[in-house]
């Protein structure tokens, strides 16, 4: 509840206090006029990020090796997009962010880092719902399912 609250209610305040300070000190059309430039910029860098990684992309898949990067590198160049057409200040920040390769290369490193790390704590567990055959009203069933040892690298080299 808390996260969602955050992100729904939370930022959209604190997007319109920023809007509505930037708007006391340098006037509503300038102010308007900063979001809709920053949205058109951020969306034109987007889109040509995001064509050089659809090219990385197809060069990967040519080439026989596994896009991951590139599949990365994309989904966060789409979220950088979506963010940036969003009006605000806050969301405008984290959508260049997002633009930014190197920056995209240190968020890759955090969730590997992250996931390595979930990966081999042993109390950890993945849930996969699935559905199949069953005796009782045929919904999907839940399954437990622990990597064994051998199993817990995101090494594919």
């Amino acid at each position: 509840m808390g996260r969602l609250f955050l992100l729904f209610i939370g930022i959209p305040l604190v997007e319109l206090w920023l809007l509505v300070e930037i708007g006391q000190v340098f006037g509503g059309v300038v102010t308007i006029g900063l979001v809709i430039l920053t949205g058109a910029v951020g969306v034109t860098l987007a889109r040509q990020q995001g064509i050089s990684t659809i090219a990385r992309l197809r060069h990967d898949v040519v080439a026989g090796r596994f896009p991951a990067d590139s599949l990365v590198d994309g989904l966060m160049i789409l979220l950088a997009a979506v963010v940036l057409i969003t009006p605000g200040v806050l969301t405008d920040f984290v959508g260049f962010l997002f633009l930014i390769p190197s920056f995209r290369g240190f968020v890759k490193h955090l969730v590997r880092r992250n996931l390595e790390r979930m990966m081999h704590d042993p109390t950890s567990r993945v849930t996969v719902m699935y559905s199949g055959q069953s005796s009782g009203s045929g919904a999907g069933r839940e399954k437990n399912v622990t990597p064994k040892k051998s199993e817990r690298s995101l090494d594919s080299d």
